[in-house]
């Protein structure tokens, strides 16, 4: 029979092997809404902009709400992510969205600098103002 201290210690001991992977697996939820006006809103955020820490895990919580026109594929939304400087896609982050609610887990780019949110699905005459600031901190 195990004694108390023996079940104490071992629970210790896994409990600090256990914590720096549960911390690291932690990602940050961004709630993103793509609204019916072809619009990209942010809680709280009269213009909506996202910033996280070069190479943080995050999900990003998309509700997507149909516009007045979507792709054959059934996306109403795009969300793709491109360099400021030159307007280069970035891999991983083009993102086709559908009605409803969708989480995407993703890692923020490494390079550090100012990057732009749009969309691209031509979802409403709109479309082309569809777009949102996304900075990357050191």
């Amino acid at each position: 029979m195990l004694s108390i201290r023996t079940i104490v210690r071992t629970v210790l001991v896994l409990s600090s092997l256990l914590s720096p992977r549960l911390a690291r697996g932690q990602a940050r939820v961004i709630e993103v809404l793509a609204d019916k006006d072809s619009r990209y809103k942010i809680a709280g955020q009269t213009r909506p902009a996202i910033a996280v820490k070069a190479g943080e895990a995050i999900v990003l919580r998309v509700t997507a709400k149909k516009a007045k026109s979507w792709n054959r594929d059934g996306s109403i939304h795009g969300f793709s992510l491109l360099r400021s400087s030159d307007r280069s896609k970035v891999v991983g982050w083009d993102l086709l969205l559908h009605p409803g609610l969708q989480e995407f887990a993703l890692t923020a780019p490494t390079e550090p600098g100012e990057y732009e949110v749009v969309c691209t699905v031509i979802c409403s005459q709109d479309h082309e103002g569809m777009k949102m600031k996304f900075v990357v901190l050191p």
